[in-house]
């Protein structure tokens, strides 16, 4: 099974993004996103952006995840 995360784009430089998962920034590939805009919501899998999220999906998914790392504690 593999998991895809949702992280905010905050830079475009070429065919690479600067993605932001809760405050952990990363170069991001994408190239299959050409239209995706600074601010986004972007679903990233093995370095690669696959999909642009609505804000609201984006947000629901980030608490589900916190909420799964609180009952993990």
């Amino acid at each position: 099974m593999c998991l895809a995360v949702p992280g905010k784009l905050e830079k475009k430089e070429g065919r690479y993004g600067l993605v932001d998962f809760g405050g952990a920034k990363r170069r991001v590939d994408i190239t299959l996103l050409p239209d995706c805009e600074i601010g986004d919501y972007l679903i990233v899998h093995a370095g690669f952006a696959i999909e642009v999220l609505e804000e609201e999906d984006a947000l629901v998914t980030l608490e589900i995840f916190k909420q799964i790392e609180a009952a993990l504690e």
